[in-house]
């Protein structure tokens, strides 16, 4: 048996097809049924790669009991908030503003005009855990709904109107907006070295999140400044995860978060979002630091990207689950054993002697593979006597405890890895969300394109720069509706759909700069700014500065919200606000600044002491208050000469500089983007690179050593 979910081409709602509850999507058919029928609504918004939504519909929606009270009493509708954040949001800050926290799967009630009067996250079946079971909260619900029905829609619309004021948009102060002085960003600095885990990396306790937004801040500032702890906090945080189980060891990329203070043991989802944005931090805190290790990870992360999340088309694809059928478990010639988390990524220690041989003390002391298995945090009890791998000792300790050398220790987990690796290839398959969208394949373009301008000696750079370059090409022909100058956030199945949200035109217009300063042609440029036109037009606010995050045209929206929360990903206007920087100074664009400004003065004074919030923005503060330089370098692309002055280039870290390589053909291209290039070319037959600032160039230099000075003197 099917609902109507079958029709739909979310991965997440498609997970839902075959529940005896009768499932709507949302839209007018549903809304109309809660009218014609006079039920509340109940939205269910989670997605696909969602651990506590697999056991809420396991325990719930595949429960004939659970489903007729819904099917009875209720318009059951699901969101996957992947696709549609817009109602994520909406439906976030009420169930946020009424319990004080959130998550998903989120569990809201509404009445039939979609006003919320009850939500919360995940509820068992049964009463348990001090919390309500959900088949008892279905009766009391279905009760109140008939017997006190003025008291529910007089509360919802009550608690409607205080969140429509809350999200309001702040009207704009009187007289002159001012942005926050650079010393307010020494006040956020302080607020980071007050939670920084001097033992562990990272800031607070369990569980611990990468944040990459901060890290970025966090290295501007260094760059800025000069402070010696920012750029030592972002390091040992990047360290302390890359050596932490939270790193897939074998495969590549990093899991959701960690559920201890050490970075141990994950919760093992991979979404697109950590991997482009953690590539940025590696990469940058490669540049500050000089040391190649982080560069490392960050390759790593790429290589995993381009192995298990690429399209054929070349984009990028949403998430790989955390739940998976235990292998020793799996029986093709039985019903498959329930799923859980992690079961692909963990191993027994048994598991680890047999695959690895002669090599498995080496491997187990690397590992820290236990008898009894290692994972001691596990929350939900689903990895007893399972081992989290993660760096437990250093080459040379392993080598002394064997008395055998550090070559030879390498030597073991270099046949080791591949050896693991291979073996777990054979596991069952853990679930890939494919669908393909907008906002997170701008990050990853963006991930991909500095990596090749940063990295150019690296053998991979030129895949790198491919990769990025075949990911922007598929979603022009995909997700962009020219006709209707429409970027569109989905696709998936051969279905491209949805109106893209703010979020969607301010990440693919980073990634495009980033693909165009990796680049030099002029294509990516001229989209870019096509696209933030566009933005521009559908979310900017031009009352009190900033950015929607929707178009205000959808009329099933109850708020139209601009949101400022830098979280797991920065948010719309935070992006679109360092997009605007970066073309004003590449364009010299006047309104650039403009909008640039005004973001932040939204703020005032207070930008500051509220970082830790707005972390991506505050990255644009310092970006705003220090000196900024366009870097040109113009030749060949692929001449020996281009390449040492791209490497001179690469191997300063200039967070607060352009840096283009332009060659000759792409010049008439850009002239009437970028008019300020048209008297830059080589010189006498060799490349030539050119430092200025505001506008203002030095003199052409053709050798890196002239370079790294001119670098010096701005």
């Amino acid at each position: 048996m099917s609902n109507r979910l079958a029709r739909e081409r979310s991965p997440y709602l498609l997970q839902h097809q075959h529940n005896p509850v009768d499932w709507y999507a949302w839209g007018d058919e549903a809304f109309a049924a809660a009218r014609g029928g006079d039920k509340p609504i109940f939205l269910s918004i989670g997605y696909s790669t969602c651990h506590w939504c697999h056991v809420m519909e396991r325990e719930s929606f595949e429960s004939e009991a659970i489903a007729r009270a819904l099917n009875d009493g209720f318009i059951s509708i699901k969101v996957d908030r992947e696709e549609r954040p817009d109602v994520d949001r909406v439906y976030m800050a009420f169930v946020q503003a009424t319990t004080g926290s959130g998550g998903w799967p989120m569990s809201v009630f509404l009445t039939p005009d979609l006003q919320p009067f009850y939500g919360g996250t995940y509820f068992p079946p049964d009463s348990r855990w001090g919390r309500p079971g959900f088949i008892d909260l279905l009766r009391e619900i279905m009760r109140v709904w008939r017997d006190e029905r003025p008291r529910v829609t007089e509360a919802a619309a009550t608690l409607t109107e205080r969140l429509r004021e809350a999200s309001a948009p702040v009207a704009a102060p009187a007289g002159p907006q001012t942005v926050a002085p650079a010393s307010s960003l020494d006040g956020a600095l302080d607020a980071w070295r007050s939670s920084f885990d001097a033992q562990h990396g990272g800031f607070g306790g369990a569980p611990k999140f990468p944040r990459p937004s901060e890290l970025l801040f966090l290295l501007r500032e260094h760059a800025r400044t000069g402070n010696a702890s920012a750029l030592d906090m972002t390091t040992a945080t990047l360290r302390a995860m890359a050596l932490g189980g939270i790193h897939d060891h074998l495969g590549g990329g990093f899991h959701r978060y960690s559920v201890d203070a050490q970075w141990r043991v994950p919760h093992f989802e991979k979404m697109l979002y950590d991997q482009s944005q953690l590539v940025l931090a590696y990469l940058e805190a490669a540049q500050a630091s000089g040391d190649a290790f982080y560069a490392d990870v960050a390759a790593d992360t790429l290589c995993y990207v381009q192995d298990q999340m690429t399209h054929e088309s070349g984009a990028f694809y949403s998430a790989e689950d955390a739940d998976s059928t235990p292998h020793r478990e799996f029986s093709t010639e039985a019903a498959p054993a329930p799923k859980v988390e992690g079961a692909f990524y963990t191993w027994t220690e048994a598991e680890i002697e047999e695959i690895a041989g002669a090599d498995a003390a080496i491997v187990k002391r690397r590992f820290g593979v236990e008898a009894g298995g290692n994972a001691l945090e596990d929350p939900h009890g689903e990895l007893a006597g399972q081992n989290v791998l993660y760096v437990a000792e250093p080459i040379t300790d392993i080598a002394a405890r064997l008395s055998t050398s550090a070559d030879d220790v390498s030597a073991a987990l270099a046949r080791a890895r591949p050896a693991l690796f291979d073996a777990r290839a054979f596991r069952p398959r853990l679930h890939l969300d494919d669908k393909i969208l907008s906002a997170w394949n701008g990050l990853m373009i963006g991930a991909f394109a500095r990596a090749s301008r940063v990295r150019p000696s690296d053998p991979r750079a030129a895949g790198w720069r491919d990769a990025a370059e075949r990911a922007a090409s598929s979603i022009h022909e995909r997700l962009w509706n020219g006709q209707r100058q429409i970027l569109l956030r989905r696709y998936r199945d051969g279905e491209a759909a949805i109106d893209g949200y703010c979020e969607d035109y301010a990440s693919m217009v980073f990634g495009l700069l980033e693909l165009f300063q990796a680049t030099g042609r002029a294509a990516w440029l001229e989209w870019a700014l096509a696209l933030r036109a566009r933005q521009n037009a559908l979310f900017a606010d031009e009352e009190a500065g900033g950015w929607f995050s929707t178009s205000g045209s959808d009329p099933s929206l109850l708020l139209r919200m601009k949101e400022d929360y830098d979280g797991a990903e920065p948010s719309a206007g935070s992006v679109a606000a360092m997009n605007e920087l970066v073309i004003a100074h590449l364009t010299g664009e006047r309104g650039a600044f403009d909008r640039a400004e005004r973001a932040l003065a939204r703020f005032g004074s207070n930008l500051g002491r509220v970082a830790r919030v707005v972390p991506f923005l505050a990255s644009v503060l310092s970006m705003w208050h220090a000196p900024f330089t366009q870097i040109v370098i113009a030749g060949a692309p692929d001449g020996a000469d281009t390449r040492a002055l791209r490497e001179a280039a690469a191997a300063r870290y200039l967070p607060f500089s352009v840096v283009i390589t332009v060659a000759p053909e792409e010049q008439r291209a850009l002239a009437g983007v970028l008019p300020w290039l048209a008297a830059m070319g080589p010189k006498d037959g060799a490349a030539a690179a050119y430092v200025c600032r505001d506008f203002t160039c030095q003199a052409p230099v053709t050798r890196a050593e002239e370079l790294h000075a001119g670098l010096d003197r701005v």
